[in-house]
């Protein structure tokens, strides 16, 4: 993607903000000549901010401003190690929501939509992300929050809730529970907004299906706002993303040198405005492309496509790097196998071994021969497209766990 004059001279603004504050940037970039910088090359030279780097800033070395000027923190979703703490100003609240209001525009909402938000609040980002845009946009929310799946489908019924917001791990628990009390006549969805995590064909048919919308992916990160800084219009052909608020970079993670509009690489992110913890460079480690053209839809916003999976999402298994997206593309082309699937990897008697469990209807049917079908289909495509052998465990739909958050769908237990 080529970078504007307008764009680069917005990054300089954002290089004097960060190392006037005497904070994490200041130490990072003492030895750059800002003034320099003179050309999207002199840019691409700067390095680049890991999330290490940023825990490293814990609790507030990323702040740009001075502390009275911070009105609220958020932190990322990660479990493990420590917190990244990201400090916002009352301008990146307003912004954020600007920015999210602009998703729920091209989504096709409108005022009279009734948007049932059902994903966390408090420090993560998600649950008050989706509200603030859709008071900004103007539409009735039903902050739900996570859970509680008898009270969010009774809501669902009783508030006439036309949209409804969630991982797709938990859009999928909903539309199965639905199901299951045979109660869709009474639900009036009409679009789901799915964010948070990775999520394949598959999954994406069945929760269309079974709930009856419009799908649209919406992407963020804690570290830059949060979600609602890209979305898929109607005409799905990527996410479109706010080139007046964020810089996109598509970079090969190994080698770090920015590769061509359309090639597949690991998504870096530039905040433009951000005032309270601006990033420079940052590694998402998110893997997508930049999509060339314009999109059908006429909207001048860049696009980038769905997100693919994660760098640090691999895993080798008997030398071969597999990534989730691998997983998902192969499973989708296999007839009676659904979108649900977990991984156990081990290391016994010297070697890796690999289980992989789908479900199936045929397990539900007690239909041994189909079962054993799928589980050798599934097995002969693994080592074919993958190139690795499996134990493949056909299990009935409904066996593997659901989640209100993300879904955990690789266990490596060698280590």
């Amino acid at each position: 993607m080529k970078m504007s004059n307008e764009t680069l001279e917005q990054i300089k603004v954002q290089l004097r903000r960060v190392m006037a504050a005497n904070g994490f940037y200041a130490e990072k970039l003492k030895d750059i000549d800002i003034e320099a910088i003179e050309s999207q090359e002199d840019f691409e030279a700067l390095p680049f901010s890991e999330k290490d780097n940023l825990r490293d800033a814990y609790p507030l070395g990323l702040a740009a401003v001075p502390e009275e000027e911070i009105v609220r923190i958020h932190s990322s979703s990660g479990t493990t190690g420590t917190p990244v703490i990201i400090p916002y100003t009352k301008q990146d609240v307003e912004d954020w929501a600007t920015l999210f209001a602009r998703c729920y525009e091209i989504a096709g909402l409108t005022k009279m939509d009734r948007i049932q938000i059902t994903p966390g609040y408090g420090l993560w980002t998600a649950g008050i992300g989706f509200q603030l845009g859709a008071e900004k946009f103007g539409a009735m929310t039903v902050p739900m929050g996570p859970g509680n799946t008898d009270k969010q489908i009774k809501f669902m019924q009783d508030m006439k809730s036309t949209v409804v917001c969630a991982t797709s791990s938990y859009a999928l628990l909903l539309a199965e529970e639905i199901e299951k009390r045979k109660c869709g006549e009474n639900i009036h969805l009409k679009k789901a907004i799915i964010g948070s995590e990775r999520w394949g064909e598959k999954m994406r048919a069945r929760i269309a299906k079974e709930l009856g919308v419009e799908l649209y992916d919406i992407y963020g990160l804690t570290e830059v706002y949060g979600p609602g800084i890209a979305i898929n219009c109607e005409h799905n052909t990527g996410m479109h993303y706010y080139d007046d608020y964020l810089y996109f970079e598509i970079i090969d993670p190994k080698t770090g040198k920015t590769v061509p509009d359309g090639e597949l690489g690991e998504l870096v992110i530039t905040t433009l405005k951000k005032e309270g913890a601006p990033l420079i460079r940052y590694r998402t480690h998110d893997l997508t492309r930049i999509v060339p053209g314009k999109c059908p839809c006429g909207r001048e916003y860049p696009r980038i496509d769905v997100i693919l999976g994660r760098t640090d999402d691999m895993v080798k298994v008997k030398g071969v790097n597999i990534f989730p997206g691998q997983i998902d593309d192969l499973l989708k082309e296999v007839d009676g196998v659904s979108s649900e699937y977990q991984v156990f990897i081990d290391h016994l008697n010297g070697k890796d071994q690999m289980t992989v469990f789908f479900e199936t209807d045929a397990v539900q049917e007690d239909n041994e021969n189909v079962k054993r079908y799928l589980e050798k289909t599934v097995m002969e495509m693994f080592k074919t497209r993958i190139g690795v052998t499996i134990i493949p465990k056909a299990v009935e739909i409904g066996d593997l766990p659901r989640s209100e958050k993300k879904s955990t769908r690789i266990f490596d237990y060698r280590y």
